[in-house]
């Protein structure tokens, strides 16, 4: 049975989910221009948020449609006053003197404005010039209350960090066949829009605004749909030490989700209670699953059956090892090593989210 799940968690699902949306067609664009409001929550962001904002703002929108609001969440340096050197009337800082964190950032900038669109980014990337203009004709349909752009990651240069490449692009895969079905779990915290007016605030110890957010405006009705093509570019790449703050923190979030929402799983109350489980809780589950796999072949290997299905997760996790030790790019190992790499961090992910008394304070290094 373990082994069932797994297979039907990082292949069955998505065959799944593709093979239920592919007579579907996503809702119709609405070539509609509303007053929208970019909403960016930084922290120590001095080196890259003056840029980050020109990029914004040069986007392909009407300009006098579109502003920029930063919120410096806490900010030790001049990112504050980066902001107000760059006399650009259409952007302005919300300055915050004591950090809280993303969700409290997001709280107190949606407050202060009132445009009935908002865009969410980082300081970090960077928008391609169309992007808003597809996100705000996505949203322009009345049954869509949120939108999801797509997140370009540079490719890795190690065997673990290709392996969890693989496992990125899945996961963009898995959110365009769900936005076609119905609505997909979850944005991607780069570049997502919603109807301000669906809006609720979140809890100050949000991990997963970018999750929660959608997953609230998906109760209330409304669908969350993903745009492949509203891009936004990140410079670094998925390179393991990185991406494992990235995925501890994340799959913290997970956790906190789980525990704190457990109304979304009951069908009557969410449409989307089988899709949250296949997504993203079932892979909370990778460890334990994978244990049990091995435990079981190990005490019943006597039988043939069982004994060739040790000695294949004896070559998987050989391949692992060798992804992850060498340089060999060959995906017979990096998608092992990503594999495993991932549920590693499932189990680091756990007991952060049970030790971190505040885990919403993100690092601004990845």
């Amino acid at each position: 049975m373990s082994t069932i799940l797994i297979v039907f968690t990082y292949a069955g699902y998505p065959l799944l989910i593709t093979l239920l949306s592919a007579a579907r067609k996503p809702p119709e664009p609405v070539d509609e221009e509303t007053p929208v409001c970019v909403i960016v929550v930084a922290h120590n962001e001095q080196t890259r948020i003056a840029a980050r904002v020109r990029n914004l703002l040069a986007s392909e929108y009407p300009p006098h449609l579109l502003r920029v609001l930063v919120v410096s969440d806490g900010s030790t340096d001049g990112t504050a006053a980066c902001i107000r050197e760059l006399h650009e009337p259409r952007a302005t800082v919300l300055e915050r003197t004591v950090r809280m964190g993303k969700a409290a950032g997001l709280n107190a900038g949606i407050a202060a404005v009132s445009e009935p669109v908002i865009v969410f980014t980082d300081a970090r990337q960077t928008f391609a010039p169309d992007t808003i203009r597809r996100l705000v004709s996505r949203i322009g349909n009345p049954a869509v209350g949120a939108v999801s752009g797509e997140l370009t990651i540079e490719s890795a240069a190690d065997g673990t960090g290709r392996g969890v490449d693989a496992y990125w692009k899945l996961e963009r895969f898995i959110r365009a066949r769900e936005s076609l079905l119905d609505s997909c779990i979850g944005c991607t915290g780069a570049v997502y829009a919603i109807r301000r007016e669906l809006f609720t605030p979140l809890p100050e110890d949000t991990v997963l605004d970018d999750v929660i957010i959608p997953m609230r405006i998906a109760l209330a009705g409304k669908r969350v749909i993903h745009d492949s093509g509203a891009l936004a570019y990140d410079p670094q790449q998925l390179e393991p030490a990185a991406e494992s703050r990235r995925k501890r923190r994340t799959l913290a979030g997970n956790f906190q989700m789980l525990f704190r929402y457990p109304r979304w799983l009951i069908p009557w109350k969410n449409r989307l209670w089988w899709q949250l489980i296949a997504h993203k809780y079932l892979r909370l589950l990778g460890p334990a699953l994978l244990l049990a796999a091995l435990g079981s072949s190990l005490l019943l290997c006597n039988n043939s059956i069982y004994r060739t299905a040790l000695l294949f997760q004896a070559a998987f996790y050989l391949l692992a090892a060798l992804g992850m030790l060498l340089p060999i790019r060959s995906k017979i190992v990096t998608l092992p090593a990503g594999f495993v790499f991932l549920n590693a961090a499932v189990v680091s992910a756990f007991w952060h989210y049970l030790v971190t008394p505040n885990p919403a304070r993100w690092q601004t290094k990845r």
